[in-house]
């Protein structure tokens, strides 16, 4: 069965970096869209980036753009996530999720099918 695990979290002052990787297993992870997605108190899941199966197109939530960089290792079946200048705002449990398709990574929680256990992300000083 499908299988997401996040890896990478932890804490970072402000202005610092994390990455974050995603180890998949159970399809077939060329052919599907992948996402992040984060979770803070008090909120709702929301979605942060996406990346389409060939890892060519990507799209980022206004706050993180410029400042994450979703990436994927197809061989691998590895998703990351190098979150830099990090700001309070970004800490949050994150979830890698698994889309439907290939060709949508953009923040439809409906076009997303499984998700990871989560990594806790906290940026403070």
């Amino acid at each position: 069965q499908v299988q997401l695990v996040e890896s990478g979290g932890g804490l970072a002052q402000p202005g610092g970096s994390l990455r974050l990787s995603c180890a998949a297993s159970g399809f077939t992870f060329s052919s599907y869209a992948m996402g992040w997605f984060r979770l803070a108190p008090g909120k709702r899941l929301e979605w942060v980036c996406g990346a389409y199966s060939d890892g060519r197109d990507t799209l980022y939530k206004d706050s993180v753009d410029g400042r994450f960089t979703i990436s994927r290792d197809n061989v691998k079946n590895m998703l990351y996530l190098q979150m830099n200048s990090l700001k309070p705002e970004d800490t949050a449990l994150y979830y890698c999720g698994k889309g439907r398709r290939s060709d949508y990574a953009g923040p439809s929680l409906h076009e997303y099918g499984a998700w990871g256990q989560g990594t806790q992300v906290t940026v403070s000083s």
